[in-house]
């Protein structure tokens, strides 16, 4: 996971590390993916992209 001093101040410094982030066109939302396996991890049901979680073209 990326580093985050100082605790508590609601943001984050970096990306989150072996994550990235792809949008399914067909249900119209953003899954996330283990770069190191290329396994979807979970789905966000808001539409929103995940935060500090890279995307990919």
């Amino acid at each position: 996971m990326a580093t985050n001093p100082p605790k508590g101040d609601g943001h984050r410094n970096g990306a989150v590390k072996e994550r990235s982030q792809t949008y399914n066109t067909k249900t119209e939302t953003w899954v996330k993916r283990d770069t190191d396996t290329g396994r979807f991890m979970d789905v966000k049901s808001d539409g929103k992209p995940f935060k500090g979680v890279r995307k990919e073209d």
